[in-house]
Parts: structure tokens; C-alpha cells; sequence
């Protein structure tokens, strides 16, 4: 039996009952798809089908909307036109994710969705770098305000964000809630540590678990 938290159903009771789609794994700034390894090797031993994806650049120097734009190409080109996915994206890759589903016609095809550490609000660290990647995941950039104009519309999907009090990047930790879905805040004491916690493992694993929500 994997561990409960805060509320989340233990798999155990209903993983066998659901249908489950591929999930396509993204990474987060100045990784590759080798950082979700642990997520991945974790899923396929629970039967899961799972994809992944390296964005270019991953520094920060290309558009998150670029990045964005490479999502989309990977997941035509693995996935059949009708097939339903869910989609996880760690920190950076949260907001690729998000541009994808809410710009890039993503909404109706992905079921289940999952983010990690995400700066769904901006993150204060962004200060820090000129990139042009990084200067969109400020607090206040356009890039931030515009997603969480219509940020409703991730409620036709099955959201979840996890992420950490003791986050050090995303800051203040709280930028990763939006306010809708299902947040579920573990105490892990690193960002990078986020996608590698057995705590983390098991929220992922239930929440890819979740019955999908019927068409409205």
C-alpha cells in the first residue's frame, strides 16, 4: 500500500479498475529527461507507458513558448491523433506544459495533469538571470499573467500540483499553487530532491490514477 497524503486516494484500491494513458514526462530548467528517471523507472514498474522529452535550449535561452512549441511536435509525433495522454512537468517544465495545454489546443487531449515544483505565480529566482526563459517565469511578466488569466480551464482537467514548503527556487514556495485542482503540499527539503521523494512518487501515482473527468 503506497503512503496516503494529504488526501490523495492510495492506489492500491483503484489502480486496477482504470484505464491508464501514456504520460509524457518534461523536464525543468538546465535538465534533461535523465532528471525525471526516477519518476519514470517508478511508473513503468507500475505498468505505466511512459514518454519523454529533452528541450532545446534547456538554459533558459529559447521561449518558454518555444519549448512549448516542441511539446506539441513530441507528442504528435509519438502519440496516435485520438489518444489521450497525461502529462507531468517538473518546475520550468510546468509552465511549458501549461503553455501547451491552454495555448497549444493541449486541453483536448490531455486527461490528467500533473506539475512539480512549479512557479505557476512567478518565481523571485528569475531575478536573477537575464535569459530570456528565465526573465518569463518573473512574478510579473506577461508570460506568468497571461496563462493565470484563464487559468480556469485546467479545471476540465484533472489537476494536481505538488511542491514544497522548503523550495529555495521556486520562491516564494507558494507560487506553485493555483488555487484549483488538487495541491498537495510535501516537505521535501529540496527543489531538486522533488522528483525523486518517495512521497512525491506516490502522489504522482495517485494522482494518474484519478477517474478522468467527463467532457462538460
Amino acid at each position: 500500500m503506497l503512503d496516503n497524503i494529504s488526501g490523495s486516494l492510495p492506489i492500491a484500491d483503484i489502480s486496477h479498475l482504470l484505464p491508464r494513458n501514456p504520460v509524457l514526462l518534461v523536464h525543468g530548467l538546465m535538465d534533461t529527461s535523465y532528471k525525471m528517471r526516477k519518476i519514470a523507472t517508478h511508473l513503468r514498474g507500475l505498468g505505466w507507458q511512459v514518454a519523454d522529452i529533452d528541450l532545446t535550449a534547456n538554459n533558459g535561452d529559447t521561449p518558454l513558448e518555444v519549448l512549448a512549441q516542441q511539446l506539441a511536435i513530441k507528442i504528435e509525433r509519438i502519440f496516435a491523433p485520438q489518444q489521450p495522454i497525461d502529462l507531468l512537468g517538473f518546475s520550468m517544465g510546468g509552465l511549458v506544459s501549461r503553455y501547451y495545454v491552454q495555448r497549444l489546443g493541449g486541453i483536448d487531449r490531455i486527461q490528467r495533469f500533473v506539475t512539480i515544483s512549479t512557479p505557476h505565480r512567478g518565481t523571485i529566482a528569475a531575478n536573477f538571470s537575464t535569459r530570456c526563459g528565465c526573465i518569463q517565469m518573473r512574478p510579473e511578466h506577461n508570460f506568468i499573467r497571461d496563462l493565470n488569466r484563464d487559468v480556469d480551464r485546467l479545471k476540465k482537467l484533472n489537476f494536481t500540483s505538488l511542491w514544497t514548503p522548503f523550495d529555495l527556487i521556486i520562491l516564494p514556495p507558494s507560487s506553485s499553487q493555483l488555487g484549483i485542482g488538487t495541491e498537495l503540499q510535501i516537505p521535501v527539503l529540496t527543489h531538486p530532491l522533488m522528483v525523486a521523494d518517495r512521497r512525491v512518487l506516490a502522489a504522482i501515482v495517485s494522482a494518474l490514477s484519478q477517474p478522468v473527468k467527463s467532457p462538460i
